[in-house]
């Protein structure tokens, strides 16, 4: 099982000076961002700083701008690199886009699809099928924008728990959620956090290094899951392949034994 990230965190493609302090965070990950946080006058300046920094032997994910914006073709530009480990397609709706994207980027980039619109849902699933996507996130803000919800609650659980179902019947590891918006309040965050990995989800987008400790630790298993996890495992073992195990007085069926097996796998990277 390969190592995936838990925590991506956001910065500015604009702000040079803050990519190695981004990489020192803590998070498992680094976007370094060309669209949103960039604005249109900065976009070509931005560029060519992050093309000097991974000509320097640095390493990040890029997000680009959108295919449909004139800036696309020259932020593709640097997906040659080989310090560009993965890149960002935000408004991930058009599979010509993938396509271009994957005829451009180097072999070991991985692409990340940012679904942020009714469309790029409802081709959800034939998205994360195609070549070369690694892993889906969820835009939720923009999501919220293009359907009319007035809040990141219940509304938009249908769209995530999709994005769940559309991963794992592509064979991709559990998306990524969307960002939470409040810098201050470590409560809603945790809130945020949980209730993104109840729906199904592995990992979180973050726009401040002081949400990734928190981010890290949810999308992690617990110290009880993990002990849990074991017994169930032992168990298992002690059974023998001919026996239906029990714990707790309660059968143990074996998809609660792959379970299992999948906590403690997770586990062991993160240790």
């Amino acid at each position: 099982m390969s190592l995936q990230p838990r925590s991506y965190l956001f910065v500015p493609g604009s702000r040079p000076e803050r990519f190695d302090k981004a990489c020192a965070s803590g998070a498992d990950a680094v976007i370094i961002d060309l669209e949103d946080a960039v604005g249109p006058e900065n976009k070509t300046t931005a560029r060519e700083q992050m093309r000097q920094w991974f000509e320097a032997g640095n390493s990040a994910y890029v997000r680009i701008n959108a295919a449909n914006t004139k800036w696309f073709a020259d932020d593709c530009t640097l997906l040659s690199l080989p310090g560009v480990v993965g890149v960002m397609l935000p408004k991930a709706q058009d599979f010509a886009a993938v396509e271009r994207v994957n005829q451009v980027k180097h072999n070991d980039c991985q692409l990340l699809l940012l679904i942020e619109t009714a469309a790029g849902l409802l081709a959800a699933p034939t998205l994360a099928a195609l070549t070369g996507v690694s892993r889906l996130a969820f835009g939720s803000v923009d999501f919220q924008l293009d359907c009319s919800i007035p809040d990141d609650g219940v509304g938009l659980d249908f769209a995530r728990s999709s994005l769940v179902v559309a991963s794992a019947a592509a064979g991709l590891p559990p998306p990524i959620d969307g960002v939470t918006t409040d810098l201050d309040d470590q409560a809603v965050l945790l809130a945020e956090s949980k209730k993104g990995k109840k729906l199904g989800f592995g990992a979180k987008l973050c726009i401040h290094p002081k949400q990734i400790k928190a981010v890290n630790s949810c999308f992690a298993p617990t110290a009880e899951q993990v002990q849990q996890a074991q017994r169930i495992v032992d168990a298992a073992k002690q059974a023998g392949s001919g026996d239906a195990a029990r714990l707790d007085g309660k059968l143990l069926e074996k998809p609660i034994v792959a379970w299992a097996e999948r906590v403690l796998a997770v586990s062991a990277q993160y240790d």
